[in-house]
């Protein structure tokens, strides 16, 4: 197995990075269209257990697009193969100071792309 062969990285970081232009900028199609449509699809948030697709799109679609925005660093995306990998970051927002956001995804490579299949955010003290 080839980790992170640098053609099918670059595929995923270019989905991380419209996972993230839709997220800051509240694409909820988007957003819905990066996960995989399934009800073991899973997203654990800061505030909420999302088991399944038709939870994360009732959590998106009520979402406040206010506040979205937000830096990102330490983000290490690692393939394994040609049809799996994972994506960790550290982000901040203007409007949590002292707090440090962490994230990480799982993404599998479908017929249609890739999708997150499992994805987790939490909050600490920076």
């Amino acid at each position: 197995m080839v980790i992170d062969d640098p053609a099918v990285k670059a595929e995923v970081e270019a989905a991380f990075a419209t996972y993230e232009t839709a997220l800051v900028t509240n694409d909820v199609p988007t957003l819905e269209a990066l996960f995989h449509d399934d009800p073991r699809t899973i997203r654990y948030g800061g505030g909420e257990n999302l088991y399944g697709m038709e939870a994360i799109r009732r959590f998106r679609r009520g979402r406040s697009p206010q506040g979205l925005a937000r830096a990102l660093e330490g983000t290490v995306i690692t393939t394994y193969g040609r049809d799996f990998a994972t994506a960790m970051t550290l982000f901040t927002r203007e409007n949590a100071s002292g707090k440090v956001g962490r994230q990480s995804q799982t993404w599998v490579r479908f017929p249609e792309g890739w999708k997150v299949v499992a994805a987790h955010v939490s909050v600490i003290d920076a």
